[in-house]
C-alpha cells in the first residue's frame, strides 16, 4: 500500500487539521440546512479552498446525511497528458485531516469495466482536482473511502466509456460519484456568467448529453476556458448516475472567485450541483 502525499495543503487549504476543519465547518454552515435524501453524484469546483470552498459547500452538504460504501472521484489531469484515465489504485491520499483510504476491490472492478482506466499513480502526483475535495469528503462523510480517477485527454469515447464502466462497476455498491471541475476561466465577470449559465442549464436538465455536445463545440485546448477544465470528468459523472437510475439533478449554487477577490476582470466560474432520485 502507498500513500500518495497532500500535494497542496497548507498553500491551496489550511495545513492544519484544526484549521481545516474550522474553514471547512464555517462553510457547511453557511448553507442552508437542507440536505438532500438519495445523492448519487456531487459535481464541485476545485480551486483554493477560500475561492471554491462557499461553492463546494453546498455539494457536500446536499450530501451530508447519505449512507455510502465508496466515493469515487473523477477529475481532469492539469499537469500530466495521457490518453485514457489514471487510477490510484491502492493504498490512501494523505490529508490534514487523515489518510482517505482507497477502495482497492472497487478500484480493481472499474479498472476491469474498461481498458481505459489504468493504474498511474504517477499522473496523480501534483493533482489537485481530486485533493480539493478531500477536505470536505473527510470531513462530512470521514469514513468513506474513495476511488481516485484522472482524466487525461477528454475526449467524447473516453468520457463515455467512463461512464459506462463506473454504471457497471458501481451496480449494487452504495456509491457517491463526484465530478470535479471548474468552469470557464479568465473571463471578465459578465461573460463568465454568460457562459456558465448554458453549463447550468444542461446540468439542471439532467442532460449529460446536451453538455458533451457544448463541450464539444470549442477545439480541444479551448474548452477548459470556454465550458469547464474538468467537462469531461462532469459528463462521466451525470452519464454514470443516469445509468445507476438517478433521475433529476439540481444546480446548487453557481459563483466566481471575483467574488472573493474584488477582481472581476478575470475569474474562474464555480458551480455546485448534485444528482439523484430526490423530487
Amino acid at each position: 500500500m502507498s500513500t500518495r502525499p497532500a500535494a497542496v495543503a497548507g498553500t491551496w487549504y489550511p495545513g492544519s487539521a484544526g484549521a481545516l476543519r474550522r474553514d471547512v465547518q464555517e462553510y457547511l454552515d453557511a448553507v442552508p440546512d437542507a440536505p438532500l435524501e438519495n445523492v448519487t453524484a456531487l459535481i464541485a469546483p476545485h480551486a483554493g479552498l477560500m475561492f471554491s470552498g462557499p461553492v463546494g459547500a453546498h455539494a457536500y452538504k446536499a450530501a451530508s446525511r447519505g449512507d455510502y460504501d465508496v466515493a469515487v472521484l473523477v477529475g481532469p489531469s492539469h499537469y500530466v497528458a495521457f490518453d485514457g484515465v489514471a487510477l490510484y489504485p491502492d493504498g490512501a491520499f494523505e490529508t490534514p485531516l487523515g489518510p482517505a483510504v482507497i477502495d482497492r476491490e472497487a478500484a480493481q472492478a472499474i479498472a476491469a469495466a474498461s481498458p481505459l482506466v489504468q493504474p498511474l499513480p504517477s499522473a496523480h502526483r501534483r493533482e489537485h482536482s481530486l485533493e480539493m475535495q478531500l477536505p470536505f469528503l473527510k470531513h462530512v462523510l470521514p469514513d468513506v473511502p474513495i476511488v481516485p480517477l484522472l482524466m487525461g485527454y477528454q475526449e467524447r469515447a473516453t468520457i463515455t466509456a467512463l461512464g459506462e464502466a463506473l454504471a457497471s462497476a458501481l451496480r449494487g455498491r452504495r456509491a457517491l460519484i463526484v465530478g470535479s471541475t471548474d468552469l470557464s476561466h479568465f473571463f471578465d465577470a459578465a461573460t463568465a456568467s454568460s457562459l456558465d449559465a448554458r453549463v447550468q442549464q444542461v446540468v439542471a436538465a439532467f442532460d449529460p448529453d446536451s453538455f458533451l455536445d457544448l463541450f464539444e463545440q470549442y477545439p480541444s485546448d479551448e474548452r477548459g476556458r470556454y465550458v469547464a477544465c474538468g467537462g469531461g470528468p462532469a459528463i462521466s459523472v451525470l452519464l454514470a448516475a443516469r445509468a445507476l437510475g438517478a433521475s433529476a439533478a439540481r444546480v446548487l449554487r453557481y459563483g466566481h472567485s471575483g467574488e472573493i477577490s474584488g477582481d472581476f476582470g478575470g475569474v474562474v466560474g464555480y458551480m455546485a450541483a448534485a444528482v439523484g432520485t430526490f423530487n
